[in-house]
């Protein structure tokens, strides 16, 4: 493992504790709940790779929406990372507008995704020797499941959302306490791609 990777995974286990917002919600109880108990791990599985570790934790996102229209939207998430299922995947929910905090109220509309509160479940496949990516989210009604891989110092994910899109979101910039995340949308099959939304995540405890 590089120091870089070594680092990011540090990180990563040094912020498990701030999983417990993930699993707990707004109120974060000091104990967690017994399903919650049951789906949360503190270490991965040995026998498959960390490609998502580093996020292991809570982070607050300030995101940009690219709009058909040529026109920009401002809004702010809260996002949390934990290993689940004996470690043997990671989950996460994102959320926006936030729900509490410094950034409440802050969030411009931007249409149909205005509102999300969803979580995506992260599952290596040895057999394509890749992650199978699914987002579910009830509040804005949408799904997608995407294959993802890492790529460079990145994580690349493509794959295709429930009303046909073909989508692609990208990890980049991954550091320490930060990391940067892309969507981009293709609705002629992949002849041409559109940035549809970029984030700037910055680790909080407090997310």
């Amino acid at each position: 493992m590089d120091t870089n990777r070594r680092q990011l995974v540090t990180a990563g286990i040094a912020g498990a504790a701030s999983s417990l917002a993930f699993a707990n919600g707004p109120a974060m109880p000091q104990r967690m709940s017994p399903f919650a108990a049951a789906l949360i791990s503190n270490a991965a599985a040995s026998d498959r790779p960390d490609l998502y570790g580093p996020f292991i934790g809570a982070w607050e996102a300030e995101g940009e929406a690219f709009l058909p229209d040529g026109s920009r939207r401002r809004h702010y998430w809260q996002i949390y990372f934990a290993r689940v299922l004996e470690g043997r995947a990671v989950q996460d929910v994102w959320v926006t507008p936030a729900r509490r905090g410094r950034h409440l109220g802050q969030s411009q509309p931007w249409g149909p995704f205005t509102n999300q509160y969803g979580t995506t479940l992260r599952i290596y496949d040895a057999k394509i020797e890749a992650w199978r990516v699914t987002w579910l989210d009830p509040a804005a009604g949408y799904r997608a499941d995407l294959i993802g891989r890492a790529q460079g110092d990145g994580i690349f994910q493509e794959g295709t959302g429930a009303d046909g899109a073909r989508l692609r979101w990208i990890f980049s910039d991954i550091a320490v306490n930060s990391f940067r995340w892309r969507a981009e949308v293709s609705r002629d099959e992949g002849a041409t791609w559109r940035k549809a939304l970029e984030l700037l995540a910055q680790r909080s405890d407090a997310a």
